[in-house]
């Protein structure tokens, strides 16, 4: 059996959710099969540059071929047919050159797909968006299957991605509330489709403790995870944040793992420590009192499922319906949708540990039952089964 797995970026130091997702699936397959994964060169997903040598290359047991990508994004072009396109009348067209600015753009890597199909048995398309997907997957829509990651954004609803959604083979889906999403949008029951989700990387060792004398941490902490941005809420996280010290002082601090793409509050109850390996990361989940997912737009959050295996409750946005949805299936967090509500639900998460205590086990439990890579990988082999590959 010999599997590709179609994603724009590729690599251990990546830490975005869509290519963490990609890289631990393809992993845990490599006992079952060859597997590939074709991506670019790219390590930052603006402006797309090239970071990687093209070629192939073995990362944990799985093939790697990288293929250079040929126009970094122009923001300002980039961003005035963004406004055409979402702002008012445009064609069909400018929904193509806007995903094609939107990138990775990298006809090397289409050549590839074109050249090599008979190589494969199936090609895994890992998020709907990008160049690669919208121009990859038509290709080879006999042996295609998507895993779109969706959420309810305004790029769901271009006319562009229609093909993606109704011509690959089977449709692999995170959440019950992402294929409900897509079938209301696309009308593509027709579609054969899965709910698989995905597992965490869990290293296994938490130094709760440590982490904290490490960086020189006391009192609670309410702790993200993730790229920061405005696109995953971050904007009003500081605001809530800052608005719920102003009102309730104490010694709570904000921790921020991950890289800032967006300016950072600088006040000694902000703490930003950037990128972290696996290790590091559970150990800073394990000491935080709170670990807050303030994005309205995720298909899955791996943080969540992060979060309960290292033993601590979250705090969500419940305009996310998938983050609510997690929250109230699993009983393991608390939602808010209003500044009203973050400081309520923060307040009685901080007064309550035995509440914390109860709601991270009952994660946990629901990340054990339904995240574990057994199961996963269970439900990849026999979609594979189903479509007659492997068996």
């Amino acid at each position: 059996m010999r599997i590709a797995f179609v994603v724009q970026r590729y690599g251990e130091e990546i830490c975005g959710g869509a290519e963490q997702h990609c890289r631990l699936v393809a992993e845990h397959l490599t006992p079952h099969g060859e597997i590939h994964v074709l991506t670019t060169c790219a390590l930052n997903h603006l402006p797309w540059d090239n970071h990687y040598p093209p070629g192939e290359t073995t990362i944990n047991g799985v093939r790697v071929h990288r293929f250079p990508i040929d126009q970094v994004r122009d923001h300002r072009a980039f961003d005035r047919l963004t406004y055409r396109v979402f702002g008012g009348p445009h064609s069909y067209l400018d929904e193509l050159a806007w995903v094609e600015m939107l990138g990775p753009h990298c006809p090397d890597l289409l050549i590839h797909i074109a050249r090599h199909r008979a190589d494969y048995d199936l090609f895994i398309f890992m998020t709907y968006q990008y160049f690669p997907t919208v121009f990859g997957l038509p290709i080879v829509p006999e042996k295609a299957l998507l895993a779109p990651l969706a959420h309810d954004d305004r790029s769901l609803y271009l006319d562009v991605y229609n093909p993606v959604f109704h011509l690959p083979r089977h449709i692999i889906y995170n959440t019950d509330t992402e294929r409900a999403m897509v079938h209301w949008r696309f009308q593509n029951e027709d579609v054969p489709g899965t709910v698989v989700g995905t597992g965490i990387h869990d290293p296994g060792t938490r130094d709760a403790a440590g982490f904290r004398a490490r960086h020189g941490l006391t009192g609670d902490l309410l702790t993200y995870v993730g790229r920061i941005e405005p696109a995953k809420g971050c904007g009003q996280l500081f605001e809530h944040f800052m608005r719920y010290k102003a009102e309730r002082g104490g010694d709570l601090t904000l921790v921020l793992i991950g890289k800032a793409e967006m300016p950072v509050p600088r006040r000694p109850d902000v703490r930003h420590l950037g990128f972290l390996p696996d290790a590091e990361k559970f150990s800073a989940l394990a000491a935080s009192t709170v670990v807050v997912l303030p994005s309205e737009q995720e298909s899955l959050s791996m943080v969540n499922l992060e979060a309960w295996t290292a033993g601590v409750p979250v705090l969500a946005n419940g305009l996310c319906a998938v983050l609510k949805d997690n929250c109230l299936k699993a009983d393991g967090g608390l939602y808010y949708t209003s500044y009203e509500e973050f400081a309520a639900c923060l307040d009685v998460l901080r007064a309550e540990p035995d509440l914390r205590r109860e709601l991270a086990e009952n994660g946990r439990r629901y990340v054990r039952a339904n995240y574990a890579w057994e199961v996963i990988v269970e439900k990849y082999l026999a979609i594979f089964a189903a479509l007659g590959v492997g068996g």
